[in-house]
């Protein structure tokens, strides 16, 4: 079944003479199945329906596939944060509405992990487009705001810079804020999905992913 819903979005690519993003859609549904080692070029060729020469005149290598992959499974995770988001009900006013938001931003970050855990692995791979030796879209300080790659952790980034905007946080606590975040959601998600806690009932994880989530909202909105 996956190598006809594989070859029939090649055929759709051809269609559309679209052949990149049905090398990458190939690639996404390997990554889904098994991670970024999943992702390899000639497989990924071949559930599109061509040879590896024609998706070498795509992409340069294999990390650069890869790359391209990371960067939809970033998307991917950044749409189930957003949808979360969207869904908080706007009562009690600016400032509870944006402490829910956040809750529910973290909640979509793990949930996501759980969900897929495979394209969660993708979107945090070590891979690097063509002719790059180094990642330098940090730039040091902040990720581009523009950068699909970091979309996430811009949702992140505006979701505490509202909370500053209502009142809820203090504004001294803003400082270092998605550090404090982000490192508590992603650590979560990897003991969850690749840690001691993947053995955890439902009932227990829930809890736990409630837990640390509600601690640092509450660490963040305390004043100093």
């Amino acid at each position: 079944m996956e190598n006809n819903r594989a070859n029939q979005g090649a055929k759709t690519g051809y269609h559309h003479g679209d052949l990149r993003n049905a090398l990458i859609t190939a690639g996404v549904d390997l990554a889904t199945d098994g991670g970024p080692a999943r992702v390899v070029l000639r497989e990924v060729a071949r559930r599109a329906g061509v040879s590896a020469t024609a998706a070498y005149r795509h992409f340069a290598g294999q990390g650069d596939l890869l790359f391209a992959v990371k960067i939809q499974a970033q998307q991917m995770l950044a749409d189930a944060m957003e949808r979360v988001a969207v869904a908080v009900p706007g009562a009690g006013g600016p400032g509870a509405t944006a402490e829910r938001r956040l809750a529910a931003i973290g909640r979509g970050y793990v949930g996501f992990a759980l969900e897929q855990p495979g394209l969660f692995r993708t979107a945090f791979s070590h891979s690097l487009p063509a002719g790059e030796g180094e990642d330098t879209g940090w730039g040091g300080v902040t990720p581009p705001a523009d950068s699909p790659q970091y979309r996430s952790y811009n949702l992140l980034t505006e979701a505490l810079d509202e909370l500053v905007a209502t009142g809820r946080m203090p504004a001294p606590n803003r400082p270092g804020a998605e550090a404090a975040a982000w490192s508590t959601a992603h650590g979560l998600a990897m003991l969850l999905i690749d840690g001691p806690m993947n053995r955890l009932p439902d009932a227990d994880r829930d809890a736990v992913i409630e837990r640390a989530i509600d601690t640092v909202v509450a660490g963040l909105l305390a004043p100093r």
